[in-house]
């Protein structure tokens, strides 16, 4: 019998806290029954399996970048958009790591069509219709913004940078700079 107040919801959101405390790939079923005082066996009609509840976990955090991103982008546009979209995902890193790690899951690719991923894309290329370009540039820019804004914030998380000057917050506000320049003069092939 499952224990009563056990939800799917519930553990996900668990994991979750989970995920950022200890990390994501240590996030498991089994130990997720342990943070609830309860046997894996009763997860189970929860959910599936470990990878299922990573996958949960890359949902629900996808979805809370979304609409971080969502409500930082509103009424912005340009380079303000531009740096209010890095500093989510930058913010969201610190803030989360656990999770971080998660909406880094590869999906499945119904599982992905369906989920915040999505929501990403499209603000990604609202905030590039700041800077006028179009295919395939604009789907170009998309990747250079998610290289750059990922390997950044996994090095600076990983402890990358925590060993010189200057200052990390110093350097991301010129990498945003650098990219705004780029997106305003992008070469032509």
């Amino acid at each position: 019998m499952v224990r009563v107040g056990l939800t799917t919801e519930r553990l996900v959101r668990a994991g979750a806290e989970l995920a950022d405390e200890v990390g994501f790939d240590q996030v498991t079923v089994s130990a997720l029954a342990r943070r609830f005082d309860v046997k894996v066996a009763s997860l189970y009609s929860h959910v599936r399996n470990s990878q299922d509840l990573k996958t949960r976990i890359a949902l629900l955090a996808l979805e809370e970048l979304a609409d971080r991103a969502a409500t930082a982008l509103a009424g912005r546009a340009g380079k303000d958009a531009l740096a209010a979209f890095a500093d989510v995902y930058r913010d969201y890193a610190r803030e989360h790591p656990g999770r971080y790690a998660a909406a880094q899951l590869r999906l499945d690719p119904e599982t992905a069509a369906a989920s915040a991923g999505v929501r990403h894309a499209r603000m990604t290329r609202a905030v590039l219709r700041g800077y006028d370009l179009t295919e395939p540039d604009q789907t170009h820019a998309v990747r250079l913004l998610g290289s750059v804004f990922h390997g950044y914030v996994s090095l600076e998380t990983g402890g990358g940078f925590s060993h010189s000057a200057p200052d990390t917050q110093e350097t991301w506000t010129r990498i945003v700079d650098a990219l705004d320049a780029l997106l305003r003069n992008w070469p032509t092939s």
